[in-house]
């Protein structure tokens, strides 16, 4: 596997947490053959830094509107994301709509997020991009959501944790399902179960550095060095080696974001 391209679908690494070691970690991706990773957005306030990180070390970017960050004013904040979006007009970088969704945790701003999320579902739709999904005890609701909208190119669940059935409804639409740092732990047995039993071509390999290091590791903040750890434990519930895993992963990711 050391000589195949490994791509980090979903990381953070705009985020401060990175900021007094971001080209050390970046060498050390180099020589574990992450080659790149895709940075996702979060709300207008983060996507001038996010911007000019993604250009620095020219990686692929989303823009989008995370749930936490739903407001009242979330028409404004939809009409400043049209504006970054068109103002990029060809920028081949810009590979998605994200990071967007559902989350229940943030109940106080519910009534915000759905509308928030209904907004960028059509901006997906209106400009042929793949949506960066974030749900949280929302799948249901996402679901029905995801059902209603004609998205020509479907996009990625992110941070994936829900049961076969859940998986497999993303799936018909047409969705794929991003497995991160939560399937190196022991106790992720629905998760496991997930990526034993559906096919190869449903995920892509995702850590969301900084946050959601495994169980395991040493450090609280998470970076995209997991991917292979990742990777050979997919393999190993897939009961396939780790090069053909690594390989249709690449292709999984390259073909939804056109990499």
């Amino acid at each position: 596997m050391s000589t195949i391209r490994l791509i980090d679908s979903h990381a953070h690494l705009d985020f401060a947490e990175f900021d007094a070691d971001r080209d050390l970690l970046v060498a050390d991706m180099k020589r574990a053959n992450i080659d790149t990773c895709i940075i996702p957005g979060v709300s207008p306030e983060h996507w001038p830094r996010q911007l000019d990180i993604a250009h620095s070390y020219q990686w692929p970017f989303a823009l989008g509107v995370h749930p936490w960050w739903a407001a009242e004013d979330w028409p404004g904040q939809v009409s400043q994301l049209r504006t970054q979006l068109y103002g990029l007009g060809g920028e081949r970088r810009l590979v998605a709509i994200g990071e967007c969704g559902l989350d229940k945790i943030r109940a106080d701003n519910w009534q915000w997020q759905v509308p928030l999320l209904e907004a960028q579902l059509e901006l997906a739709a209106e400009l042929e991009l793949p949506l960066i999904l974030h749900c949280v005890k929302a799948h249901n609701e996402l679901l029905s959501l995801l059902s209603r909208y004609k998205l020509p190119r479907k996009g990625v669940i992110h941070g994936f944790y829900g049961s076969v059935e859940i998986a497999r409804r993303y799936i018909e639409l047409g969705f794929k399902l991003g497995i991160g740092g939560l399937v190196l732990n022991g106790d992720a047995s629905k998760l496991h179960k997930v990526v034993a039993e559906l096919p190869i071509d449903s995920f892509i390999c995702e850590t969301d550095s900084p946050a959601m290091a495994p169980k395991s590791s040493h450090s609280r903040r998470n970076s995209p060095l997991i991917i292979v750890q990742i990777i050979t434990k997919v393999a190993d519930l897939q009961k396939k080696s780790d090069v053909l895993i690594s390989e249709r992963l690449l292709a999984n990711v390259t073909q939804l974001f056109e990499l």
